[in-house]
Parts: structure tokens; C-alpha cells; sequence
């Protein structure tokens, strides 16, 4: 009987949600798709770090950022259809850390392009003042539609 009564007392915080951190990877993917920089830009740690492993190249995301606000602007103005979709392998989470891996499916359309990129990705993301950030996007490698599907969503 006191088991149960110590166990009902554990805070929740202790288990693993992954609802915050779902509702942060919707907004990072809506951000992307509606063209919306700020939102996007809001989702990242003023301190973020873009490791891109294919291209053997680390940056701060600042940097990464202003290279991607072109794609943003023409996805807003309708120049361009822009998709970001991520299924993970791996999450640990607690109530103020992440560590996650997965593959990211990127997509971008335009009238002259059709992009589609599946990416192995490691993130590391913070919960600071209430919101989720991200801190580390190491973009590992190139993964394939197989690997993508072999990770549907539960």
C-alpha cells in the first residue's frame, strides 16, 4: 500500500511527454510550410549551433538562418512550396532537456525544382522561460525514403 501512495506522489515531470516537444516540432514544421521566418526563427536558441556532417561543416544557426530567410520569403509569397516533416528514432526527453534522432524529410517545390531530401538528424533542444528551443542540429547524413518509412509514426 505505501508503494502505490509514494508512486502517486511522483511529480509527472519525471516520466517522459512527449506532448510539449510534438507540439514544437508542428510548429517548426507549420513555420516552414506557411513561410512564417519569425516563428521559424523563434523556435531556435539565440546560440544554436547548425552542424551540417555531409558538407563537414559547423556554423552558428544565425548564420544558417540568414542563408534560409530567401526560401522563407518565397514560400510566403507563393514562389515556392516548402515542407519540413521529422520522425525520430530516439527521444530523450525530461521537463527541460531533449536529445533526439531521427530523419528529417525536406521538401521544396518551385516551377523550376523539386527537391526532396531525407537527412539523419540529432537535435538537441533546451526549455527555456516555458519554450522549447533548439540548441544543436547536427544534420548527419543522407537516409533514404526506406529508412523514413521504416520509422512511420506510432
Amino acid at each position: 500500500m505505501k508503494i502505490w501512495f509514494i508512486l502517486l506522489l511522483l511529480p509527472s515531470c519525471l516520466f517522459a511527454d512527449t506532448t510539449e516537444i510534438n507540439a514544437y516540432w508542428k510548429e517548426v514544421s507549420r513555420s516552414v510550410r506557411e513561410g512564417d521566418f519569425e516563428a521559424y526563427k523563434a523556435t531556435c536558441h539565440p546560440e544554436g549551433v547548425l552542424v551540417a556532417g555531409t558538407r563537414q561543416k559547423s556554423e552558428p544557426l544565425s548564420e544558417a538562418l540568414a542563408r534560409w530567410k530567401k526560401n522563407f520569403t518565397q514560400t510566403k509569397s507563393g514562389d515556392m512550396k516548402a515542407n519540413a516533416s521529422f520522425r525520430f528514432s530516439q527521444r530523450i526527453i525530461n521537463e527541460t532537456t531533449a536529445h533526439e534522432t531521427g530523419i528529417l524529410l525536406y521538401t521544396e517545390k518551385t516551377k523550376d525544382r523539386n527537391i526532396v531530401d531525407y537527412v539523419h538528424l540529432e537535435t538537441l533542444l533546451v526549455k527555456k522561460n516555458g519554450r522549447w528551443l533548439i540548441l544543436m542540429e547536427y544534420q548527419k547524413s543522407a537516409a533514404t525514403e526506406a529508412e523514413w518509412k521504416a520509422l512511420a509514426p506510432k
